[in-house]
């Protein structure tokens, strides 16, 4: 008995059914880039408020200032707006694993912040940037100890230089290098207490670590291990390498002044959050490796139980 063949259906024959589906995942493509818009848009408006932080509480030493704070500022937005709202950053990392980004930018606005309140001591005296004075005073004279961070970056600067640089050097280094400490203790506290990464649910390599390839060789848990450690060590000798490295750029005729207080905020602020953000790195690859040593145990022993491995 001939089985009769059953005819295709209109949408299979002309190709409806395949575009229909297409258009559906361009479509799920496309709301979710409209769902992080938003998110992407604060974002990018808080990095501008970081970038004229500087340049709006404090006067501009050069006629151009205005000019190219505005180009910077623009260009990190638009910057920060394209890699919140592709599928995948290519540079940010851990931006769907917070609170990395989020202890970071907080560190780095609160030392610009701080910084710039600082150096309006001198033009205004109130009370509000007094008292950060104070502490930037006393904390940099107490970590101001021979070998110290503190001391090695009053060092690196030529024998020309102002005392009165000096002192608010040494004062927006130990209230940098204070805010720094404090971040790195916060974060630390913060994974504990929410047990990152593993309440965020699954971890995803590819858009939390667009720098890292998994098939790249080695094994994975490894090569996270390595990494943390190497982040760790930089993050822990940056405070002394980075002066040594500005000194030696003096001598061989490099030119570097911390004269206008908008330089002085970057440089210290840059001396100060780098080693703090290599820290944070170090730590929480270190908690990504554990994480995905302790679901291969899991996933062992479940097989090994089930009897799809031997024993």
């Amino acid at each position: 008995m001939t089985t009769m063949r059953q005819p295709a259906k209109a949408q299979d024959q002309n190709g409806t059914k395949t575009r229909r589906r297409t258009a559906t995942g361009r479509n799920e493509g496309e709301n979710a880039v409209l769902s992080r818009l938003p998110g992407a848009i604060l974002r990018a408006m808080l990095v501008v408020l970081l970038i004229v932080t500087p340049s709006v509480m404090l006067p501009m030493t050069f006629a151009d200032s205005h000019l190219t704070v505005t180009l910077i500022a623009l260009f990190a937005a638009l910057f920060t707006l394209v890699e919140y709202t592709s599928a995948s950053p290519s540079v940010v990392e851990f931006r769907s694993a917070p609170p990395f980004n989020r202890v970071r930018y907080a560190a780095l606005f609160i030392t610009v912040f701080m910084l710039s309140v600082l150096l309006t001591h001198e033009n205004s005296g109130d009370t509000f940037s007094r008292f950060f004075y104070l502490i930037g005073e006393r904390v940099g004279s107490s970590i101001d100890f021979p070998y110290s961070p503190v001391r090695l970056f009053l060092l690196m600067m030529p024998a020309d230089t102002s005392p009165g640089t000096l002192a608010a050097m040494r004062t927006a280094a130990g209230l940098s290098y204070l805010i720094s400490l404090i971040s790195i203790a916060v974060f630390v506290v913060m994974l504990r207490m929410r047990r990152w990464p593993k309440r965020n649910g699954s971890f995803n390599v590819w858009v939390n670590l667009p720098r890292f390839d998994p098939t790249a060789g080695g094994d994975v848990v490894a090569r996270l291990n390595r990494d943390s450690s190497v982040n760790l060590i930089l993050g822990f000798l940056l405070p002394f390498l980075i002066p040594a490295i500005i000194k030696i750029v003096f001598l061989f005729g490099g030119n570097f002044t911390l004269d206008d207080p908008q330089t002085l905020i970057w440089a210290v602020t840059a001396w100060a959050f780098l080693p703090a953000s290599l820290l944070m790195r170090g730590v929480a690859l270190s908690r990504v490796a554990q994480l995905i040593y302790q679901q291969r145990k899991k996933a062992y022993a479940q097989a090994l139980a089930e009897g799809a491995l031997p024993a």
